[in-house]
């Protein structure tokens, strides 16, 4: 079973509340834009760092480092990174948003 989401990575939330962990962890650094750029399947380390516009290395291995603690990315056989069931319910919640976000730009 997956971890629980924001198991290891709760340093932003001092009460405890799931929240406000997975609010600490979205809320970093290109943590957001890795998800949405695996929402389609899975990437290379590469690939991804070239969807992310050229984020650095460092960074990149960082948040997936993250992702991958919190249970909603996954190294797989093929060594690309993907997300794991966890990670596209964590997706899903963000169509609406989107869909949101394509009105309001017109």
């Amino acid at each position: 079973m997956a971890k629980q989401a924001g198991s290891k990575t709760r340093s932003g939330s001092r009460t405890g509340r799931p929240i406000m962990a997975l609010l600490d962890l979205l809320g970093r650094r290109w943590t957001l834009r890795i998800l949405w750029e695996l929402r389609d399947g899975p990437l290379t380390s590469r690939a991804l760092r070239s969807a992310c516009d050229e984020a650095s290395p460092t960074v990149l291995q960082a948040r997936l480092t993250e992702l991958r603690e919190a249970g909603f990315v996954e190294l797989g056989e093929g060594g690309g990174y993907g997300l794991t069931a966890l990670g596209r319910d964590l997706c899903e919640t963000f169509m609406p948003l989107h869909r949101f976000a394509e009105r309001w730009k017109k």
